[in-house]
């Protein structure tokens, strides 16, 4: 059967009986073309020259191709096809009224063509001038008799006009070409109850109920009708004669939920809402409907937690049909800020629906908080199974990793990674990776492909300080390109004028340009914003007083370094031999590169 939505939402026009007969006069008075008897040479020409006015406007020819139309007409006035072709021009060049008479003119020489007809009509429906479309409407559904278009246009031109008794008669005349449908039937209860016949409007609800008497759906939507219409004694025998024939069907179910809510049964309505949640035979949309009711409800009273999370522990245990109930418990919980009680549930919610990244993510962010490197590595590498290219998996996958010291692992996920980058990839992440990558090539002793890391990694995001920072400073360290490891680290001091690290890169490439007394300035400032607890910001340090001629103070800062036994959180400890050159220069009481 077909759908009363398709009938409602075709935007089309008016008047099924009343302007039938004006309709029929006026075209009387209109003079029918005067149809030409073609000889053979003609016909040929014609049809030659109509093909390839149809060639030109494919290739996008218009001129050309309205030209040939004009042609076409010159031999033939009164072809229709030609006539319609016309009448598209004359409408999209504005000239309106020249292509609804050509338009006319098309129909009037071919009466029988059903789409000249539907385009005139929804050339009138668009100048919402809707007595003429119903004109139209009207003529087609009396001669295209099977067609259930120019009907289900009707139907909507009538509810727009509020034509209602009209709407009923095309509604009646849809049922005979379709059957009897839910959709036709409640748009015409609704019709009847807009002209205050209320009588007719259930006795239509009632004769769809009886016309499908073992269609229980149809049985609950009568009751339902009544329901919502304020008939309370009618719907309640309605939904216990249903369930009385199936105690479990969920709709009537359901609907005897909403009866006792209306009637203001509290508590059996309250029992009703456990007896659906635990029904498996209702469908989970129902479920979180009613489970977001009753949160809503909660939390504009008592606001107790414990009721809702215990409601949700129950359901959870029974069967089901997908991972909704579940997630929408988690979202609960964490929105109540139960971490703990949460986890399990985002574990059922994977177990039912294995690519939840949403759940995923949840975890992900609940290992990193506990600072848990091996559940980050397993719940990244679970998730990447189903999200081969989420780069956020990667990136965390990657970094536990390498907080764990397993370079070569965080290599290779690093690199994975890197191949699901394309232009679609957050710029942010993308650079980040790079960045990162850049710095386990160095850590590997791997120089030239760790400044390629970087480069790209600027690509992505110039702006990334923690690259321009890093890479200056190694370029600093293997006293390559110290310009440009200038202008790079110069950039993440201006904009983060009091960070200890970027402070420290940026003063010691000034030392190893020659700048000490620059790089001075700079080394201070990075020691009174707390570069004084970092061993490697007070060996330089005194690497630039002992430059600056300041011998003393020079081996002050060295021991001092040397007496810090706890590298600072962050820092990369000290190699053996960074080590013993310290201790070298302590001894010899200078400096040592």
């Amino acid at each position: 059967m077909r759908k009363l939505i398709y009938i409602v939402s075709v935007g089309v026009l008016m008047t099924l009986a009343a302007c039938g007969t004006a309709g029929k006069q006026a075209r009387k008075k209109q003079a029918e073309p005067e149809q030409v008897s073609l000889s053979l040479e003609e016909r040929r020409k014609f049809d030659y020259f109509f093909l390839e006015a149809v060639r030109m406007k494919e290739k996008g020819q218009y001129d050309a191709a309205y030209e040939l139309y004009k042609h076409c007409l010159d031999i033939n006035p009164a072809s229709g096809a030609a006539l319609y072709e016309i009448s598209q021009f004359y409408m999209y060049l504005g000239q309106e009224a020249k292509g609804e008479e050509a338009l006319k003119q098309a129909i009037r020489s071919d009466k029988s063509n059903f789409w000249y007809k539907q385009t005139l009509a929804s050339y009138y429906e668009q100048k919402r001038n809707m007595p003429k479309a119903i004109s139209v409407y009207e003529n087609m559904a009396e001669q295209f008799p099977s067609r259930l278009e120019p009907l289900m246009s009707l139907v909507d031109l009538y509810n727009r006009t509020k034509s209602y008794q009209n709407v009923i008669t095309v509604l009646n005349r849809l049922e005979e070409l379709d059957g009897k449908s839910e959709q036709i039937s409640m748009e015409k209860f609704r019709m009847y109850l807009l002209m205050g016949k209320q009588d007719s409007a259930f006795i239509e609800i009632e004769n769809l109920s009886k016309e499908y008497p073992y269609d229980l759906r149809y049985q609950n939507i009568l009751g339902d009708v009544y329901l919502n219409n304020g008939k309370y004694p009618e719907a309640l025998a309605t939904y216990q004669h249903i369930l009385k024939e199936e105690p479990h069907y969920a709709p009537a179910v359901l609907s005897m939920a909403s009866y006792y809510q209306k009637t203001g049964q509290d508590s059996l309505y309250q029992l009703q809402l456990d007896t659906i949640l635990m029904n498996d035979n209702v469908l989970s949309d129902t479920k979180m409907e009613l489970m977001r009711q009753n949160i809503l409800q909660s939390e504009q009273t008592t606001k107790d937690s414990t009721q809702i999370v215990a409601l949700f522990k129950r359901i959870l245990a029974r069967p089901q049909q997908n991972a909704d109930l579940a997630m929408l418990c988690a979202q609960y919980m964490i929105t109540k800020n139960m971490k703990e009680e949460s986890v399990p549930v985002l574990e059922q919610v994977l177990s039912l629906d294995p690519e939840n990244k949403p759940a995923y993510l949840q975890l992900l962010s609940y290992a990193i908080q506990d600072n848990d490197l091996d559940k980050v590595i397993q719940i990244a590498t679970s998730a990447l199974e189903y999200h081969p290219d989420a780069l956020e998996f990667y990136y965390y996958c990657g970094i536990a990793h390498y907080q764990k010291e397993e370079t070569d692992k965080a290599l290779e996920v690093f690199t994975r990674g890197v191949r699901q980058i394309n232009e679609k990839s957050d710029k942010q992440i993308a650079s980040d990776f790079y960045a990162i990558l850049g710095d386990i090539y160095h850590q590997k002793g791997r120089a030239e492909e760790s400044y390629a890391a970087y480069d790209s990694s600027l690509v992505y995001n110039p702006d990334n300080i923690g690259t321009l920072n890093n890479y200056a400073y190694f370029l600093s360290i293997d006293k390559k390109q110290l310009d440009k490891a200038e202008e790079m680290s110069y950039r993440t001091v201006k904009a983060e004028p009091e960070n200890k690290t970027y402070l420290d890169t940026y003063a010691w490439i000034l030392f190893e340009k020659g700048r000490y007394t620059e790089a001075r300035i700079y080394i201070e400032q990075a020691l009174r914003n707390g570069g004084d607890k970092s061993r490697v910001i007070v060996e330089h340090c005194g690497d630039i007083y002992y430059m600056l001629g300041e011998k003393d103070k020079a081996l002050e800062y060295w021991e001092k370094a040397d007496a810090m036994k706890e590298t600072e959180e962050g820092e990369t400890p000290p190699t053996e031999e960074e080590i013993k050159r310290l201790k070298q220069k302590i001894k010899l009481k200078k400096y040592i590169e």
